[in-house]
């Protein structure tokens, strides 16, 4: 049987997701960029950005990957892995529109790519609740030159980590806290997703699903949050504490009921607004989307 080829992101919010993968699945293995033997028999890593994860899975090159959760309704014969995602309840902190006016009266905004998801989100908002009129600009991730060009910017990611929650003389705006408060649900960003054939060839006894759940529980417990707090701070120059409160208060990493019905909403609405073509039905691998829930 040939090893999983798992397609990843280095990010922050993905860091307790990766913990068994990059550290090893035992304290006394915890080295940086190497999995344990075990892990390694059973997977092998690529890292790259959101985009490609998704177009990785859809050519064949690779098994599993986290993707945005707007591409899974693009990618056939993908299944999910149940219960591990990158949510918000409410604010996120990690997805931010800037904007020079209230909203309601933007016309343009400069919109960061590297998340489908966050743009599809955006459309949304933008159609459903802030009068439909605002026209979006793909642009460099740059605050200033975003400013200058359109009325609003949205950011993602570290850069948007950075943005004070209330930016001097302007409108901030979470876009996860926006959903919220007119949905009333919580949204999804993300999740591990696989080819349902891939997972047809594994072997028998390695049950895919609990290898990526007991790498979040593991990635999630104090005291390895604390190191990857440790060495995001470094990289990204966010206190410790910030990315501390943002993994464990901000991002939600489980695919839980009410976190599905929010993914559920969020495709009906980007089928409406015509972010995709239609809502896709989700399948867990494993289970049933009933079964899921119940």
């Amino acid at each position: 049987m040939r090893p999983l080829r798992i397609s990843a992101i280095s990010f922050l919010n993905t860091a307790p997701l990766m913990w068994d993968f990059e550290h090893g699945a035992t304290p006394e293995q915890h080295h940086p960029e190497r999995m344990s033997p075990e892990l390694r028999r059973d997977f092998e890593i690529a890292y790259t950005v959101p985009s490609r994860c998704a177009a990785a899975l859809a050519d064949g090159t690779a098994d599993i990957g986290i993707i945005p959760a707007i591409t899974y309704a693009t990618i056939p014969d993908l299944v999910i892995l149940p219960d591990a995602a990158i949510a918000a309840k409410d604010e996120v902190r990690s997805i931010l529109l800037v904007s020079k006016t209230p909203i309601e009266d933007a016309r343009t905004i400069a919109t960061d790519t590297s998340s489908r998801s966050s743009v599809a989100l955006l459309q949304i908002l933008c159609r459903k609740f802030w009068g439909g009129h605002q026209r979006l600009e793909p642009m460099d991730p740059d605050l200033d030159s975003m400013l200058r060009a359109c009325d609003a910017a949205l950011l993602i990611g570290d850069p948007a980590l950075r943005i004070p929650a209330r930016q001097s003389g302007f409108h901030v705006y979470d876009l996860a806290a926006e959903w919220r408060r007119f949905t009333g649900k919580p949204f999804v960003f993300a999740f591990w997703a696989a080819r349902l054939q891939a997972l047809a060839e594994v072997r028998e006894d390695l049950d895919v699903a609990a290898v990526f759940r007991n790498s979040r529980d593991r990635g999630l417990e104090p005291k390895n949050v604390a190191q990857i707090a440790l060495a995001w701070a470094s990289r990204t120059g966010i206190g410790k504490q910030e990315i501390t409160t943002y993994l464990t208060r901000n991002i939600q990493y489980h695919l839980d009921p009410e976190n599905l019905e929010g993914l559920q909403l969020f495709y009906r609405y980007a089928g409406e607004c015509g972010a995709i073509a239609t809502a896709p039905s989700l399948r867990f691998f494993g289970m049933t989307a009933c079964e899921f829930v119940a």
